[in-house]
């Protein structure tokens, strides 16, 4: 059973800064690209940021780029999500995901992938 756990969610100010984790557990992804989306109330799933599995490449999202950095721990199957210079635009439930298969790129849509986990809200207030 594949699981994907994110933590480090919460209620932040403007300009403030959050870290996500999403820890995989049940197989061993090796070679997996790893993915960062975000869903507001009443909006879409939006893709934010993907790594690859060396972390040698990342993808982001126009509205987070110099603000968000994605990175990894692959002993640790751990993928990091640093958000500094948060805005309230940026509230949203953030979930990790995986693709199916292995080598796999970067993609930029919820299609792109297979597994998802739960979720972690933030909240960024004005």
């Amino acid at each position: 059973q594949v699981q994907l756990a994110e933590s480090g969610g919460g209620l932040v100010q403007a300009g403030g800064s959050l870290r996500l984790s999403c820890v995989a557990s049940g197989r061993r992804f090796s070679g997996y690209a790893m993915g960062w989306f975000r869903q507001a109330p009443g909006k879409e799933r939006e893709f934010v940021a993907a790594i690859s599995w060396s972390g040698g490449r990342m993808r982001y999202t126009d509205s987070v780029k110099g603000r968000f950095t994605i990175s990894r721990d692959n002993v640790k199957n751990t993928v990091y999500l640093q958000m500094n210079s948060l805005k309230p635009e940026d509230t949203a439930v953030y979930s990790c995901a995986a693709p199916h298969s292995a080598g796999a790129g970067l993609g930029n849509s919820p299609h792109d992938y297979y597994y998802w986990g739960q979720g972690t809200q933030v909240t960024v207030s004005s």
